[in-house]
């Protein structure tokens, strides 16, 4: 029998994921089990700049802990699917919404899609509101031109969750206590008020708008549009937003049990019913 050859002492070479990156060579080289893969779960939109925004910020991400495998993917509309890129993951997967708020997507989309296509993924919680996207949005803002008697409206996509309405709402308290002014949280699409009705009730010269989105696409182009004096660019890779993902994440860690086939969400994931699938034709 002819032996063998030697080892050539190289690692194999990493298998490549949906987005074409290779396994981090941290991941290949330790020796130590590889921590679960990022999953960024986004809703999807028609805009190329859109998906281009939602792109930087998963750039942001990476770059952020370059140690762990980073995929975005989408609910709908944009490719790669969140489907695929669930079904082709290695190893274990924490899933991180990229939603601000509660809504379909977060409670029905989202988790139907997981437990058809990953039944053991952890899906964290969705990002807003936080004391980080408060900073961001203060940031956006003063970009636009923010001046001191400036009325200030957060400009929301809206819901026809409750909830979700309620999480925008306590994302216009805190940033109505960084700002040091009154903000009335306002919606494009369902919810009260709407945005025409914010804009029409605001008492100053000027009325800015603090776009309540991570990226451009419909209902940014609606804000932008509604008349006000300043509207605020999207969230993106604004600072504080990758590290927000990232607490996220580890709190999806910490709260992992163990097990084969186990699967953790957060309490408004949990106590919400799940349906089956089905795309929506909405965009960002």
């Amino acid at each position: 029998m002819t032996p063998a050859p030697p080892p050539t002492g190289r690692p194999a070479t990493p298998s490549l994921p949906l987005s074409g990156r290779p396994t981090p060579p941290s991941l290949v080289l330790s020796g130590r089990p590889a921590p679960p893969s990022l999953v960024l779960a986004a809703h999807g939109t028609r805009s190329r700049e859109g998906e281009r925004t939602l792109a930087a910020l998963a750039g942001a991400v990476r770059r952020a802990r370059p140690g762990v495998r980073v995929e975005l993917a989408y609910l709908e509309i944009s490719s790669p699917p969140l489907p695929a890129v669930l079904a082709a993951a290695p190893g274990p997967v924490v899933v991180v919404p990229l939603l601000l708020a509660g809504g379909y997507h977060l409670h029905v989309d989202l988790p139907a899609v997981v437990a058809a296509h990953r039944p053991g993924a952890v899906v964290a919680d969705r990002l807003g509101p936080h004391d980080l996207l408060t900073a961001a949005l203060a940031g956006r803002l003063a970009q636009a031109g923010l001046r001191a008697g400036d009325a200030v409206v957060l400009g929301a996509a809206g819901s026809s969750d409750p909830a979700g309405l309620a999480d925008v709402r306590a994302a216009a308290r805190l940033l109505s206590a960084r700002l040091a002014r009154p903000v009335t949280a306002a919606f494009v699409s369902s919810g009260s008020p709407s945005l025409g009705e914010a804009l029409a009730r605001a008492r100053s010269p000027r009325v800015a708008v603090a776009s309540y989105l991570l990226a451009p696409g419909f209902f940014h182009a609606r804000l932008r549009d509604s008349g006000a004096d300043v509207v605020s660019a999207p969230l993106g890779p604004a600072p504080g937003v990758a590290d927000l993902v990232w607490l996220r994440y580890d709190a999806a860690v910490r709260a992992r049990p163990d097990g084969p086939g186990s699967r953790a969400v957060s309490p408004a994931l949990a106590s919400r019913p799940v349906t089956p699938y089905a795309p929506a034709t909405g965009s960002m």
